[in-house]
């Protein structure tokens, strides 16, 4: 009983609630990065869709950058260029800026998919029968083309939230931070981390089973 009780002394119900806030953090960190990062990412999959050589040689080659420069580097190098340039950011703001590019590049190529799924055939069907180019978008190209692709928004989704925890690095208390300090004062790792996982399984678990009954209506 006396070792069980040493177990657990200095894990605390405070503790749990530093986490718990530190978790509300982190959600309102990715739900600012996925909601600007999507609509970014819409407008920019569109125009590589819509112009193809420009739009590559331009928008393309910096979405590729984003893609592939490990994203801790760029928190970085973003986090500690804008005070050079005399624009001082903190932590949340120069994290949701880096995070909300770095899910546009993402989710760019994945409504250009989306646009392209959808055949020559049918949009110039659209066409005769007298719709404009944006009614064909908005009334052929996009119920269909996102919806083959709301799968892969949804990783996307699911991944920055993860990736969030990468912002710890510029001392934004998010909860993998947060788990770093309260491991460092009471030396119980598991435990924490255990809490841990379990904050970011309740975050992402939700979506996760959201966007299935959404996919399985659709399919009914």
């Amino acid at each position: 009983m006396s070792n069980s009780a040493s177990f657990f002394t200095d894990f605390q119900a405070t503790d749990l609630l530093f986490l718990g806030e530190a978790a509300g953090r982190t959600l309102g960190i990715s739900l600012v990065s996925i909601s600007i990062g999507t609509a970014l990412g819409i407008f920019f999959g569109w125009s590589l869709q819509a112009s193809k050589w420009f739009a590559q040689a331009t928008i393309g080659t910096i979405l590729d950058a984003f893609r592939s420069i490990p994203l801790i580097i760029q928190l970085i190098l973003f986090y500690n260029f804008f005070p050079i340039i005399g624009w001082k950011m903190g932590p949340f703001a120069a994290g949701a800026f880096v995070l909300s590019i770095y899910t546009a590049a993402l989710v760019a190529n994945v409504v250009r998919g989306g646009i392209e799924a959808v055949g020559d055939p049918m949009r110039r069907a659209a066409r005769s029968l007298g719709m404009s180019y944006w009614q064909d978008l908005r009334y052929v190209v996009w119920p269909i083309g996102l919806r083959a692709v709301f799968p892969s928004w949804v990783g996307v989704a699911l991944s920055v939230i993860k990736d969030s925890a990468l912002v710890s690095v510029l001392g934004y208390m998010e909860l993998l931070r947060a788990s770093q300090i309260l491991i460092t004062r009471t030396q119980e790792p598991f435990i924490i981390l255990a809490c841990a996982g379990a904050f970011y399984f309740a975050l992402s678990y939700p979506l996760s089973k959201y966007s299935q009954k959404l996919e399985e209506s659709w399919a009914s």
